[in-house]
Order: C-alpha cells, then sequence, then structure tokens
C-alpha cells in the first residue's frame, strides 16, 4: 500500500459565498479558516494550500458576544514615536468591518509564508454585493 501525496497540480479549488449576517465573529472565523486551508477535504496536507476561495459578505452584521464590543480592542501603530493607536470593536465596525472578520480568520492560521498565501483566498466584504459572481460561489451555511 503506497501513501498518497497530494502534488499542487492535482490540487482542485472550490468558491463558497458565506453570508456573517449575525454570527458569532470567533465562530464563523474558525469555520472559514477551515475551509482556507481545506481542511474540509480528504485530500488534506498541512504543508500545501489545497484549501478554497472563500467569499464574506455582510460583514458589517456580525456580533460578538457579552461585552465585547466596548472591551475588545484594535491597535496599530503609526510608525511615529507616541503612535499607538487603539480602537474599540464597535469604533472599527463602523471605519472598517471588512477589517474585523481579516483579522479574526488571519489569527486562526499559520504565521508563516503559507499563512500569508491562503489569507489571499479570502474576500470580504461589507455589503450584500461583491464582484466575485462570474466564479460562481456556492452558498455554504456555517454556525
Amino acid at each position: 500500500m503506497k501513501t498518497f501525496s497530494l502534488k499542487p497540480s492535482q490540487i482542485e479549488r472550490k468558491w463558497y459565498l458565506v453570508d456573517a449576517q449575525s454570527k458569532v465573529l470567533g465562530r464563523l472565523a474558525t469555520e472559514i479558516a477551515s475551509l482556507l486551508r481545506g481542511k474540509r477535504k480528504p485530500t488534506y496536507s498541512p504543508h500545501l494550500d489545497n484549501g478554497d476561495h472563500v467569499v464574506v459578505i455582510n460583514a458589517d452584521k456580525v456580533v460578538v458576544t457579552g461585552r465585547k464590543s466596548q472591551q475588545k480592542i484594535y491597535y496599530h501603530h503609526t510608525g511615529y514615536p507616541g503612535g499607538l493607536r487603539s480602537r474599540t470593536f464597535a469604533e472599527q465596525l463602523v471605519r472598517k468591518p471588512e477589517f474585523i472578520l481579516k483579522h479574526a480568520v488571519k489569527g486562526m492560521l499559520p504565521h508563516n509564508r503559507l499563512g500569508r498565501q491562503v489569507l489571499k483566498k479570502l474576500h470580504v466584504y461589507a455589503g450584500p454585493q461583491h464582484p466575485h459572481e462570474s466564479q460562481r460561489p456556492q452558498p455554504i451555511e456555517l454556525p
């Protein structure tokens, strides 16, 4: 019996459409990260990018549990001395709702070249419209 090893030429990619309306941020991000890595496929290989493309719509309607909307803080640094800036979840949801979901998924992927490559297959949009109709993404229901 031989061991099966997936080659990059054998990878088949699909496109999935996920509606983030009224979904809990962390639970949704774990499922999206799993789709991006290809963990739902029987040909999963941890060293290869054999995942699928994921299009997320209604990212501005994602929710968090408890008091995280006031307590969860996103930081960024401007690069200047004393340039540490912070925003709460609620403020970030108003300004850049796409960033919230992308940031959550990015933290659940490997922190190396493979993770950066996998993250490029995530397409997040604040509203219900997206420019990927020609790829015919299949709607998928995630918890």
